[in-house]
Parts: C-alpha cells; sequence; structure tokens
C-alpha cells in the first residue's frame, strides 16, 4: 500500500470516531431537561428543612411559656379557723344551768387523738321530784375543724359537706317519730335544729339536734330531756329554743378562740352576732376527718340508766 493511500484511510478512521451532531444535541437536551427537576426538588427540600425547623423552634417556645404554668400546682384558700375552743367550756354557768340543772358543770370531755380538729364534751342530770319521778336532761356539745387541702377543696367546702350529712343523719335516725326540721338564725354561717321524739324503755324522749356552720367549723348540738317514773314529758319546743341557745354560744366561741371580735355577748341574747374581723388564716395541713364526735340519739337515751 503506497504513502497516499495510508494517508487517506487513516483520515477515513478519524472522520468516523468524530461524534455524530444529532445524537450529541440528544444528550444535551436529555441533561438540560434534568436540570429543571433536580433543582425543584433541592428547593422542596430546603423549604420543608426550613418549616420543620420553624415548627420545631415555635413547638419549644411554646413549651417553654407553658412550662412555668404546668409546674404550678393550684392553690386552695386557707381556712379561716386553726383551732377550737375547750369543748366543756363553750357554755356559760348560766346556760349549763338552764339546760341541765344539777349537772356537773365541768362537764365530761369526749376522746380526741387531737384537741385542735375534734373536741366534744357531754352534760347530764336527773332531777328528782320524788313521788311525781324525775326529769331527766343529756347535752352534748361535739366542734369539728376541717383545713383546706389541695385534693379535697377548702375546709369551708368540707365543713358545709360535713354540715349537711350531719341534718341529714339527724334526719334519719331510727325510731325517730313526729320528725320536724327548722332553719335557725343568726347562728353562725348556717345552722338548723332536727327535732323528734324517741320511745325508750324509760319513757318518751323529746330529742333536739341544732347542726351550725362557722367557716371551716361544724359545731352539733344534741339535748334531750324525758320525765321519768311517771314525771311529765318535757315542752318540745322550749326545748329546741335552749338547744338553739347552745348552739349560738358553741359558735361565737369559736369565734373567741380565733381571736374574732363579738359586737355583742351570745350567751344574754341567745343568738350569736357577726363578727367584726376575722381571725388569722390557719396554716393548712394533711388532717384528716373521719364523721361526728356526737353520740347517737340512742346513746344518750341510754345514759339515763346511769
Amino acid at each position: 500500500m503506497s504513502e497516499g493511500t495510508m494517508q487517506r484511510a487513516a483520515h477515513r478512521d478519524q472522520r468516523d470516531r468524530r461524534p455524530v451532531p444529532g445524537k450529541r444535541r440528544g444528550r444535551v437536551l436529555v441533561g438540560a431537561a434534568v436540570l429543571p427537576v433536580l433543582l425543584l426538588a433541592a428547593a422542596c427540600s430546603s423549604d420543608s428543612g426550613s418549616g420543620d425547623k420553624a415548627d420545631a423552634t415555635q413547638s419549644r417556645t411554646a413549651s417553654a411559656s407553658a412550662s412555668p404554668g404546668a409546674s404550678a400546682s393550684p392553690t386552695v384558700q386557707p381556712a379561716r379557723y386553726a383551732k377550737l375552743p375547750e369543748a366543756c367550756k363553750v357554755l356559760s354557768d348560766k346556760t349549763l344551768d338552764d339546760l341541765v340543772p344539777k349537772a356537773d358543770d365541768s362537764g365530761k370531755e369526749g376522746k380526741s387523738s387531737d384537741l385542735s380538729r375534734r373536741a366534744s364534751c357531754s352534760w347530764d342530770s336527773l332531777e328528782n321530784h320524788g313521788v311525781d319521778g324525775s326529769q331527766f336532761r343529756w347535752l352534748n356539745v361535739s366542734l369539728l375543724r376541717f383545713t383546706s387541702e389541695q385534693t379535697r377543696g377548702t375546709g369551708e367546702e368540707q365543713a358545709h359537706e360535713f354540715f349537711l350529712k350531719q341534718v341529714q343523719d339527724a334526719q334519719s335516725t331510727d325510731g325517730a317519730k313526729n320528725t320536724a326540721t327548722q332553719q335557725v338564725s343568726a347562728t353562725g354561717d348556717e345552722a338548723t335544729a332536727v327535732r323528734y321524739d324517741l320511745k325508750k324503755k324509760e319513757g318518751t324522749f323529746k330529742q333536739q339536734t341544732v347542726v351550725a356552720r362557722v367557716a371551716n367549723v361544724v359545731v352539733t348540738v344534741d339535748y334531750n330531756g324525758a320525765g321519768l317514773a311517771g314525771d311529765k314529758t318535757p315542752d318540745a319546743d322550749e326545748l329546741v329554743k335552749q338547744a338553739e341557745k347552745a348552739a349560738a354560744e358553741a359558735v361565737a366561741s369559736v369565734a373567741k378562740a380565733n381571736g374574732d371580735t363579738l359586737t355583742s355577748d351570745p350567751s344574754d341574747s341567745g343568738s350569736s352576732s357577726d363578727t367584726a374581723s376575722p381571725s388569722k388564716d390557719a396554716q393548712d395541713g394533711t388532717d384528716k376527718t373521719d364523721g361526728s364526735a356526737s353520740p347517737s340519739p340512742s346513746d344518750s337515751a341510754s345514759s339515763s340508766d346511769n
């Protein structure tokens, strides 16, 4: 092969190896079409990331602003009264002479594990009239103080619930006859008297129960009387007036024990007056109460045997 022939063959070979213009243009177009898709995906990814970061930042801000309120526990109003008076000293000697003549004025103090929360005292008397029989009287005063608690509410709310329960219990006494209920004015924040007859082997007992609430303290006065061995049955209207007088005096004693100033003496008028100023708020704990300290009417009636 001549030199000229070899040069022409090499030239054709180089020409055959050059890229075809049509095919290159196709690859360029494909690359150009892919590029916008990649840019769009990158933009979407960028927007999504910034949105997630914004949501996370907003969530952290909301949590931070809510955390103080979430960590702070709601508080309840402190109870008004922090202590109770001595139960055997809530009534004056004059009142005791009217309600339980011939009784020991010192009374019989009820058992209690904490006298600042729960206290009671009772008196009884038997007035002998010779062949005409005798007059029996029994009086019990109980006091129950409630403290404000996070789970149970304020002392006043708990005292109100217990007040209602005491009234209901008196109204549903087993064996009670001629039951009557009446509101009592000028005695604490609320007061109710329940009266009924209770037949016992010794005679008919006239029972009066006066339940009164003053702030976070509930006062319950149980008072009954009977004519024994042929003596006449006492007047129930008179007995309930005396029981209401005792309740008003006991309520006033609760106020005085906690430093309240009274405008008048309820032992003279038979009703309690409004307090001029409240006592210092009690520091409340987690005391628990489990019911009334006053005995049942059947217990009081049975005391006539003694």
